[in-house]
C-alpha cells in the first residue's frame, strides 16, 4: 500500500497525525454497516437511500485513514486516499469520488438527481470497502 503516501500528505499539511483509535475504528465500522442497511430500505426516498449509502461509505474509508493513524479536514478525501489506505484502484475509489460530488450538489445546492443506479452502485461496492477495513485489524 501506499503508506509512504500518507506520510508525504501528512508532511504537506494535506493530513492531521493522530494516534490509532481502535473504539473509534469499530463504530465507524459498525456505522458503516447500520448505514448499509439503511440504503437497502426500499420503504426509504432515494434521496434517503442515497444518504445512508453514502454515510456508509464515508464512514468506512474514514475508517481506513484512522487506522493508519491520520485524520483529514477534507471530507471528500477519504475516498481518493483508499488507494493509500487499502491500495484501492481508481475505477473502485472513484465511484464513491462521484457520490461525493453528488452529495454536495444536493446539500450546497439542492439539486437531487439520484437514480437507482447510483444507489447500487455505491451498495455493491461497499461490502468489500468494509471487508477490506476490516482486515486492516489482522495486519500488523
Amino acid at each position: 500500500m501506499g503508506l509512504e503516501a500518507l506520510v508525504n500528505l501528512h508532511r504537506i499539511g494535506q493530513l492531521k497525525s493522530e494516534p490509532r483509535n481502535v473504539q473509534e475504528f469499530d463504530r465507524l465500522l459498525k456505522m458503516s454497516s447500520l448505514r448499509l442497511s439503511d440504503a437497502h430500505l426500499t420503504n426509504l426516498s432515494n434521496e434517503g437511500r442515497f444518504n445512508s449509502a453514502y454515510s456508509a461509505a464515508h464512514a468506512a474509508a474514514l475508517a481506513a485513514l484512522r487506522w493508519h493513524g491520520y485524520r483529514s479536514e477534507n471530507r471528500f478525501t477519504v475516498f481518493q486516499w483508499l488507494a493509500h489506505t487499502l491500495g484501492w484502484p481508481p475505477h473502485q475509489w472513484r465511484v464513491l469520488d462521484a457520490a461525493h460530488q453528488k452529495r454536495n450538489l444536493a446539500e450546497y445546492e439542492g439539486y437531487w438527481d439520484v437514480p437507482e443506479s447510483a444507489i447500487d452502485e455505491i451498495c455493491n461496492l461497499l461490502p468489500d470497502l468494509i471487508a477490506a477495513v476490516e482486515k486492516l485489524k489482522t495486519t500488523p
